[in-house]
């Protein structure tokens, strides 16, 4: 029989961090596309809309009027998802229906006062404010008691569900630590335990002698895309150092983390030469007052383009059934990503 080929073959792959299997199927990469064909046509922002409730100055849906900022600007939502003044109380009948009250807030960050830009179009230590942010964020947020999970994400793109186009993330905190964050701290307690060492660790190791999946990379940060990566063109970045949350980190730590998120969100752009879409979150220690010696503070990007800005992959039919699946492999992932350059498109020389 012939031998594997990962390349070409189909075969599963074992994501250590939730325990899951995905079923990855190379040859349907040279299928041809018929399905649908979107027309893309990328607006032509303003650097400031009157009508946009993010813009400095302006009022938003709830009364408040945002105030002049010139840099990050960070509010509670007007439309929180989660509610501090929530009652802690469970709810059970009949021993099968069961619910609980559940506590926390939900912040905006503004990441510039300009309504037409993204991360990819501001210089790193414009970044390496908005990562101040956030530091700040997880640090005054999860002091609070009531508070053990802080889930900081961005969503970009319509897309991806983000209704307004003013650089912006959120910031969801609350009193339980969510599925996705859950069962990662669950993977990498267990690998602890029985193998007295980190299991992001040991894996950036991997990646480190293998080179196949590697994207960019500075002195304290790696970009890659992981071996058992789901969506077109996913990422993990990593800190070369165990860290498990952004208040870890050291000035210098902060400064290549803002360098290594420019690189890539200008990669991603230039994959298409259109704004790329993608939701991206930071995963990190709880902040419910144990030792998380097991968390390795990382941060996925989750991309739906797949093969232009036409085409583009959502989890439907089998994947939402059964498994998840993709087509195009992680190598070749990190391999078109690695060749593009790292100045925007919109700025480079026409030769």
């Amino acid at each position: 029989m012939a031998s594997l080929l990962l390349s070409e073959h189909p075969h599963r792959r074992f994501n250590p961090l939730t325990g899951e299997w995905i079923l990855v199927s190379p040859h349907r990469a040279k299928r041809p596309w018929q399905g649908q064909v979107e027309r893309v046509a990328e607006e032509q922002l303003p650097t400031y809309d009157p009508e946009c409730y993010l813009c400095p100055g302006n009022t938003r849906a709830g009364g408040e009027r945002n105030p002049s900022y010139q840099e990050t600007f960070v509010f509670t939502n007007d439309y929180s998802a989660l509610l501090l003044e929530t009652p802690d109380e469970e709810m059970m009948h009949g021993g099968l229906l069961r619910a609980r009250g559940e506590r926390g807030t939900c912040r905006v960050v503004c990441f510039s006062p300009r309504h037409d830009v993204t991360l990819a179009n501001l210089a790193p230590a414009e970044i390496r404010t908005v990562v101040d942010v956030w530091t700040e964020e997880y640090r005054r947020l999860g002091s609070d008691p009531r508070i053990n999970y802080v889930q900081i994400f961005e969503n970009k793109g319509a897309v991806m569900g983000c209704s307004n186009p003013h650089p912006h993330g959120q910031i969801w905190a609350q009193a339980s630590i969510p599925a996705e964050p859950a069962k990662e701290l669950s993977r990498m307690t267990d690998y602890l335990r029985n193998r007295g060492s980190c299991l992001l660790c040991e894996y950036l190791a991997l990646e480190l002698l293998e080179e196949a999946r590697l994207v960019c990379s500075n002195e304290h940060f790696i970009v890659l895309v992981p071996f058992w990566a789901v969506w077109p063109f996913e990422v993990l970045v990593l800190p070369r150092r165990h860290v498990g949350a952004l208040t870890e980190l050291s000035v210098e730590e902060r400064d290549a983390f803002a360098d290594v998120l420019h690189r890539l969100t200008v990669r991603y752009d230039n994959l298409f030469q259109v704004s790329f879409p993608y939701s991206s979150g930071l995963h990190q220690s709880p902040t419910d007052g144990q030792p998380h010696s097991e968390c390795h503070f990382h941060m996925h990007f989750y991309p739906p383009l797949l093969r232009s800005a036409t085409v583009k992959k959502f989890m439907v039919g089998y994947e939402m059934m059964a498994n998840p699946q993709r087509d195009i492999t992680a190598e070749l992932s990190a391999e078109r990503l690695r060749s593009l350059p790292e100045v925007h498109y919109k700025h480079q020389t026409i030769k």
